[in-house]
């Protein structure tokens, strides 16, 4: 019987749950993800399964609060005491493993769930992202992992990962379509703002519109309205939108944070590209958007421009370094596939025969 795996996916944002929707649909094995969401997952094929359980981080009202004053071990993020849905988290998942016996289990992202899983002694592969992982907690993720798998291609590598290189598989584009639309021209400046944060702020956004009145200004997702902002008439708020492909291949100008689905769809387009990264734990958006300038791909801006001189200076900036075929270079098409593949090697690997012949079994005692 083979065995099966096991997926936790965060449900912050869109990137987690695309790119563990692409992975588990190339692989043949059963699969049970673990997530306090069900509704944000792409269709499944058949046998993945997806098991809800608590959040990890959302209070219910249930919790004991007089237990703050308790310090958190510096191998862990996010382990408040008195949490019973944390408990039943946990619980939910380490019954799983003593039922399944999995062959290992992906953590996209908790550093909790992978040392649980270490401490269960279950193999696990982190998903790692961008950001200042220095910390004992990642540390101790990283170090207990049977595999590291970087959603990217490898020319964004950061250089303090160069101790986990070995264990490390690059697969840019895992969780993004395949196929992008053809690029054109004419669409002006198009924003876009992630779906894990609170979004850009409307008045630097009219500053630029402003500064450039001749183009259309065009956001997608959540901006935060400022009351002073005094926004021209060039810019237009989407919100929301299903074709934000579409919107970037006919975009003369990207401003856009850093997300995983974000960065696949404009790194595939090939477009003048303003990085700004949003607030993250950990940095995450901050250092891949150094990654991304150090590597061609982008122009690095720390935030929003504050004066028209200032946004001039940085779409010209922008502009003048674009390189569209390095772009699309780092871009990759078949990232879920080859993911697939190296996952499944690595279970095979990590599920030798039950006994060994090199292993004397301890007698029974009557």
């Amino acid at each position: 019987m083979t065995a099966p795996i096991g997926y936790f996916v965060h449900h912050q944002g869109r990137g987690h749950a695309e790119r563990c929707a692409a992975l588990v649909n190339a692989m043949s094995r059963p699969v049970t993800i673990f997530c306090a969401r069900d509704d944000i997952f792409p269709p499944l094929r058949s046998g993945v399964r997806v098991l809800r359980i608590p959040s990890l981080f959302e209070p219910t009202g249930a919790e004991i609060y007089g237990l703050d004053h308790i310090p958190t071990p510096q191998t862990l993020h996010c382990a408040p005491l008195g949490w019973p849905g944390i408990r039943t988290a946990m619980g939910a998942i380490a019954g799983w493993f003593a039922e399944a016996a999995p062959a290992l289990i992906v953590t996209d992202v908790s550093v909790e769930i992978a040392q649980l899983a270490r401490i269960c002694s279950i193999p696990h592969v982190a998903v790692l992202q961008h950001g200042d992982r220095s910390d004992p907690g990642h540390r101790a993720a990283y170090e207990g992992a049977a595999g590291i798998l970087a959603p990217f291609h490898q020319a964004l590598a950061q250089p303090d990962w160069n101790w986990m290189r070995g264990r490390m598989f690059f697969a840019p584009g895992l969780g993004c379509p395949g196929e992008v639309p053809a690029p054109s021209h004419g669409g002006g400046v198009l924003v876009i703002s992630g779906g894990g944060g609170d979004g850009f702020s409307a008045a630097p956004l009219g500053v630029g519109a402003r500064a450039f009145p001749d183009m259309r200004w065009t956001t997608l997702g959540h901006v935060k309205r400022d009351w002073h902002a005094t926004e021209p008439s060039n810019l237009t708020h989407l919100g929301w939108v299903d074709n934000v492909a579409d919107h970037i291949a006919g975009a003369d100008l990207i401003v856009a944070s850093t997300g995983n689905t974000t960065c696949h769809q404009v790194l595939a387009a090939g477009k003048p590209w303003i990085a700004v990264p949003e607030w993250r734990y950990f940095d995450e958006q901050v250092f891949k958007a150094r990654a991304l300038h150090a590597a061609g791909a982008a122009w690095h801006s720390p935030a929003l421009p504050s004066s028209a001189h200032a946004w001039r200076q940085t779409v010209e900036a922008a502009r003048r370094t674009h390189d569209p075929d390095r772009q699309r270079s780092l871009a990759g098409t078949d990232g879920a596939a080859r993911a697939a593949e190296w996952l499944e090697t690595l279970a095979i690997r990590l599920s030798p025969p039950m006994q060994p012949d090199n292993i004397i079994p301890i007698p029974a005692t009557s």
